[in-house]
């Protein structure tokens, strides 16, 4: 009987170590599929990366070319050249947009001084002169007032 049992549990034991066997069978081929399929995924973008390093390199190269006849349609002027491309490129206007969207911001008060015109034939020489400071003064009194809120003294 205990030799039975002994059996019986010996079979049990290599049931168990036959299953287990499988399981890391199981666990091995996964693992290595898992593996093969990041190498081709790692793989794929290598291959990609590659093309695009190629890709790269042609545009740089045509660019080249694009640059080096301009430069001799305009005589070798590098400041024509610079020049050109910043007005093909739209370097001009995208600067008038960041500069409007500035002003813009700032809500500027804008006031324009004139001096009479010269209407007035009694002002003559130093004295027209004069005369338009003084004209000129309560405008721009009146003008740092608003904007900074300041009153010159009486």
């Amino acid at each position: 009987m205990f030799i039975c049992e002994l059996r019986e549990t010996l079979k049990a034991v290599e049931a168990i170590l036959y299953e287990k066997e499988k399981e890391a069978e199981a666990q091995k081929a996964t693992a290595e599929a898992a593996f093969y399929a990041h190498q081709q995924l790692v793989d794929g973008e290598l291959y990609a990366k590659q093309k695009e390093t190629a890709g790269l390199e042609v545009l740089a190269q045509a660019q080249g070319v694009y640059i080096r006849t301009l430069l001799d349609a305009l005589g070798g002027n590098y400041n024509a050249l610079r020049d050109y491309l910043m007005i093909n490129g739209g370097m001009f206007q995208e600067i008038a947009k960041i500069n409007g969207k500035a002003v813009r911001g700032l809500q500027p008060k804008i006031t324009i001084w004139t001096n009479g015109g010269g209407g007035e034939g009694s002002d003559i020489g130093a004295m027209k002169e004069v005369s338009g400071v003084y004209r000129m003064l309560p405008p721009l009194f009146k003008t740092v007032h608003e904007q900074t809120g300041m009153l010159p003294p009486a």
